[in-house]
């Protein structure tokens, strides 16, 4: 049999435990208990208070102290559930805790979407929240309003950083590993905020001294006193440890040193400087390409002005009913389109308000707004919102104007409360408007404005001086020449302006929708020097429906110290349009080349050479007739050389507008050739004429020629009467030779106009109008074929129109050195 086990006998005081590790003995009565205490809180405490201020760094951007709130409660509940579940295994406290966290947030997203007044139940809010999270937090205005989805992504980051480093500072002893997550969510903190607060100085200094406070504290697993690294070892063992020992803490203390030595100086010298802005690699949310130029819808919904788009009920409102709504302020302009460019940002509830000039006076306008047929991501409003609930919005500080990022349903409903401003009157006679690069952008005129129009600003701006009284004379000027007609088609590009102020009125011109009003209007502000936008929304005729007949595009002027001031350009009902030719008469342009009387000069007799006297005529060389027959040679060669120089210099010009570059461009050189043909031949295309214009009077020009040659006394293609500015070139006089006579004034690729009389050479100038046209409304279109069509076409009239020129003119055409020098 063998031997029992030797029994081994504990001492009461060494049996009892009060923790893992912790013995009883010296912890027994008041006075441990307060011991123990000290060393199982200040490790926690520090964990509660780094997490803590990373929430107080974070909710500096944040209107309101929710969100530092709901991160305090995550810190605060992640630790704890870690410091209570301690006897518990290591593998259960992650689910305890994950439940904790669900628990939390959804209580934080319930008080978050209360307090943002949004509607919906807790499950939509959360599932919105849990897609939209990140995006939103990054691209949403400061300050960001606390709502589920920019407080979910805080309040998780929150917990699982206070339930990592509970688990490893308190469970394996390793407080300074454990300090990692709460510093990783600081810098994130710090880094999210950006330039868009001031340097979180004073909570930095406090979250470092709390982590080192945090690291001078007994831990709470106390290790015996008479615990020894080097315990049981020989004396001469013990004696090398505890050396190495020695050494390797005075290395760490002096590479702590130094690296506070070297890295301070760098550190405090960043506290100024301004951090890189996070929100600039995302995206924000972007209005989709019927919205960038609402303008264009202004003809469609004059066609169809029975269609509702709102419906409209107004809560408050100042005595004066009916104000203007809203959709969107187009401020760039390209000679073709204007755009809306502005930059949106999520918004809350609130927005943030923008200050207004001294001597304006505002009401307050609330409105219940019902979206019925209207679509787009533009969200209407009477300017300027102030606070919107029922819709999730971004907004545009700068223009003032929402959109809903979702898109508009049928059945939308929200409410917008708006601060309607109103100028003095009184200030705008006398006030300036502002220049420089603030403004640079609302003053911009882009290349290719046609003359006529720079010489109607100019007219309208010799007349008046004052900026007020410039915009008020081009208001005045569209309201008493113009006509509004509802099927006048879409176009607010050059030619359509162009056509629109100064086209026949037999033809289509000189009428429109308040499209081109508006359009014209701050166009020819910006040649005047006015900085003007266009702004597209809606005059409701009170409380009801609001139908496509309201919708409305007026221009608006900014004049410093007063702001935007929106002017109307649209004619009166009951007074008819005067002709623009009483008011507005160009002065003619410079005669053709042909038509200018070369001057006469009349020779002048060489004085007579004197006879040689003296020592000269006695010195040998060249005589003068040598003298005479090399200088001619010499002169001969070099204009010679010269000849040849522009033949090849031309050559080379319309190889490379006919055969380089891609479609678009060797189609605008194919029409290029046409017109410096047609300049060569003594008739050169105005500047204000359109292609199909341009193209008619290319018919006329060849016709003339071939019947000059053949000895015709009447060209076969007359030049229409009643040209309205018969110095500035002929006019179409009818709409089938008008840019105005399809939406947007593209003529389709192939197509043509024939004229009687006219041969193929003079009528397939149609067809190369046609393409021309598609490569300037419709962009990126034109095919490499259709490329080759032009420059075929362009190089059978040119030869067409040059075989019609007498002999010595053909000579000369091909060394003019005019298309080398004349002006793109």
């Amino acid at each position: 049999m063998g031997r029992d086990p030797p029994v081994v006998t504990v001492p009461p005081a060494q049996a009892r435990a009060d923790g893992p590790g912790v013995p009883a003995g010296d912890d027994a009565g008041p006075g441990g208990r307060w011991a123990r205490l000290l060393r199982v809180v200040p490790v926690p405490l520090a964990l509660i208070t780094m997490i803590a201020l990373a929430g107080v760094v974070l909710g500096r951007v944040y209107a309101g102290p929710l969100l530092t709130r709901l991160v305090v409660g995550a810190a605060v509940g992640s630790v704890l559930v870690s410091v209570a579940a301690r006897r518990l295994p290591s593998w259960l406290v992650a689910p305890v805790s994950v439940a904790a966290l669900a628990g939390w947030t959804a209580l934080s997203l319930r008080l978050a979407a209360s307090h943002a007044g949004l509607p919906g139940s807790l499950g939509e809010v959360t599932a919105d929240a849990a897609r939209n999270a990140i995006p939103r937090l990054l691209t949403a205005m400061i300050p960001v309003e606390p709502a589920p989805d920019t407080v979910l992504v805080p309040l998780v980051a929150a917990w699982l950083a206070g339930l990592t480093a509970a688990e490893v500072a308190l469970r394996t002893g390793r407080v300074l590993l454990g300090y990692l997550p709460p510093v990783l969510l600081y810098a994130g903190a710090v880094y999210v905020v950006g330039p868009n607060a001031d340097p979180a100085v004073w909570p930095t200094v406090l979250f470092a001294a709390v982590a080192a406070a945090g690291l001078a504290m007994p831990s709470g697993q106390r290790a015996p006193a008479s615990a020894d690294a080097a315990a049981g070892l020989a004396p001469a063992v013990r004696a090398a440890v505890r050396l190495r020992l020695l050494a390797a803490s005075a290395a760490g203390v002096a590479v702590v040193v130094a690296l506070a030595a070297l890295l301070a100086p760098v550190v405090a010298g960043q506290v100024d400087d301004r951090p890189v802005d996070p929100r600039r690699y995302v995206e924000p949310p972007q209005v989709e390409s019927l919205d960038e130029n609402p303008l264009i819808r202004i003809s469609g919904w004059a066609l169809n002005p029975d269609q509702q788009l709102l419906d409209v009920r107004t809560e408050q409102a100042a005595p004066e009913q009916g104000a203007r709504i809203r959709l969107a302020v187009l401020s760039d302009y390209d000679g073709v389109t204007w755009r809306v460019g502005a930059t949106y940002r999520n918004a809350g509830r609130i927005l943030p308000a923008t200050p207004t000039a001294p001597d304006t006076t505002t009401d307050t306008v609330r409105q219940e707004i019902t979206v019925a047929d209207l679509t787009g991501r533009l969200l209407p409003a009477v300017p300027t919102p102030r606070e919107v609930t029922g819709a999730r919005v971004a907004y545009d500080p700068a223009t003032g104007t929402l959109i809903r990022p979702e898109g508009l349903v049928p059945g939308l409903r929200y409410t917008v409360t708006s601060v309607r401003e109103r100028p003095d009157a009184n200030l705008l006679a006398t006030a300036n408007v502002p220049a420089g690069d603030a403004v640079a952008r609302v003053l911009r005129v882009p290349d290719g404005a046609p003359e006529q129009l720079r010489r109607l600003a100019t007219q309208l701006a010799e007349e008046n001086g004052a900026p007020y009284a410039r915009a008020a004379a081009i208001a005045d000027f569209l309201a008493e020449h113009y006509r509004v007609t509802a099927d006048a088609p879409s176009g607010h590009a050059y030619p359509n302006l162009g056509f629109f102020l100064f086209g026949p009125r037999n033809g289509g011109g000189q009428r429109g929708t308040s499209e081109q009003f508006a359009a014209a209007f701050a166009v020819l502000g910006r040649l005047a020097g006015l900085p003007t936008r266009v702004v597209v929304g809606f005059t409701p005729k009170g409380d009801g429906p609001v139908r496509a007949a309201d919708a409305l595009a007026w221009p608006e002027v900014l004049f410093e110290g007063v702001g935007w001031v929106p002017f109307d350009p649209m004619p009166r009902p009951d007074e008819e349009p005067r002709p623009v030719e009483e008011d507005f008469r160009p002065p003619p342009d410079d005669p053709p080349p042909s038509q200018v009387p070369e001057p006469t000069v009349e020779p002048t007799a060489a004085p007579p050479a004197e006879a040689a006297s003296g020592p000269a005529a006695g010195r040998r060389g060249p005589g003068p007739a040598v003298l005479a027959g090399g200088g001619t040679g010499v002169l001969v060669l070099l204009i010679g050389l010269a000849l040849l120089a522009l033949a090849t210099l031309r050559r080379n010009l319309t190889r490379a507008r006919l055969e380089r570059g891609d479609p678009g461009g060797r189609i605008a050189g194919a029409w290029r050739e046409l017109t410096d043909a047609l300049r060569l031949a003594g008739h050169p295309a105005g500047d204000d004429l359109a292609a199909a214009e341009v193209a008619a009077q290319a018919r006329r020009a060849l016709a003339e020629a071939r019947a000059a040659q053949s000895g015709a006394s009447e060209p076969a293609e007359q030049r229409p009467s009643d040209a309205a500015f018969p110095a500035t070139g002929p006019m179409a006089s009818g709409p089938a030779d008008s840019p105005r006579s399809s939406s947007p004034g593209i003529v389709p690729a192939g197509t043509r106009t024939p004229q009687p009389g006219s041969d193929p050479p003079g009528g397939e100038v149609d067809e190369l109008a046609g393409l021309l046209n598609q490569v300037a409304f419709a962009p990126g279109t034109a095919t490499p074929a259709q490329a080759d069509r032009a420059a075929t076409l362009a190089a059978g009239y040119v030869s067409a129109l040059r075989a019609a020129r007498p002999w010595w003119r053909r000579l000369l055409w091909t060394v003019h050195p005019g298309p080398l020098r004349w002006r793109r």
